[in-house]
């Protein structure tokens, strides 16, 4: 089961809308679904909240890079183990609109997920990845998920969070495996209804008029 949700994000305004704090997107619509309030405390510095359920939710505010520093003092101090934290981040490999399940693997260089691990010393926590695409040629990845996404893409990440927020009652109870079976599962494109063409019949072509008929209407007295 999982008892900590962390969003992954960096705060201040300046940072509220770039593609980096799709995880902060993520915790604080799950707390406003569930009517948590959550509430900065300096001592895991952090917006923390819990749900009824029992789950702690937790928004770093000590910035992407030493993200692990709260999510460490807050499992420390609640005694929760690794495998029972989720962490909810942005992800470069996937298109917008994609979402992923996993626990462990790679970390491909996200910042917060590098400090997080070394504060746990294990990669084996679960992870909530977001896609927000790859950054076009030319950009650094740093650069761009310090930008905001343009509204088609941010519709397409919401989409995401939304379909995830609906298996969240599955993810908190350790059902992963149902959750993942239905979070990578794309829905099946259906080409569009043919329309039907009605066939028209060929026209019947004029019946020969008799020769006979013919000269009469010709040499006939008006």
């Amino acid at each position: 089961m999982i008892r900590l949700v962390v969003g992954l994000g960096n705060p201040g305004k300046e940072y509220e809308r770039t593609r980096h704090n799709a995880g902060f997107w993520f915790v604080e619509r799950f707390a406003q679904a569930n009517g948590v309030v959550l509430r900065k405390d300096p001592k895991f510095k952090a917006l923390v909240g819990k749900t009824a359920g029992g789950a702690w939710l937790l928004l770093p505010q000590s910035f992407m890079n030493l993200s692990g520093q709260p999510v460490q003092m807050l499992a420390g101090f609640f005694r929760i183990k690794p495998e029972e934290v989720l962490v909810v981040h942005d992800e470069l490999d996937f298109p917008p609109g994609t979402v992923r399940l996993k626990q462990g693997g790679g970390i491909a260089g996200h910042n917060g997920l590098k400090d997080i691990s070394q504060r746990l010393a294990t990669h084996e926590y679960w992870r909530l990845r977001l896609g927000v695409g790859k950054p076009p040629a030319g950009s650094e990845g740093g650069d761009y998920v310090l930008q905001k996404p343009p509204a088609e893409e941010r519709a397409a990440i919401d989409a995401a969070i939304e379909k995830s927020l609906a298996l969240m009652p599955q993810i908190l109870a350790g059902d992963f495996q149902s959750a993942m079976n239905k979070l990578h599962t794309e829905p099946e494109k259906k080409d569009p209804p043919k329309k039907e063409v009605p066939v028209k019949e060929p026209e019947k072509a004029p019946e020969p008029q008799k020769a006979g008929g013919l000269l009469k209407s010709l040499f006939s007295k008006k």
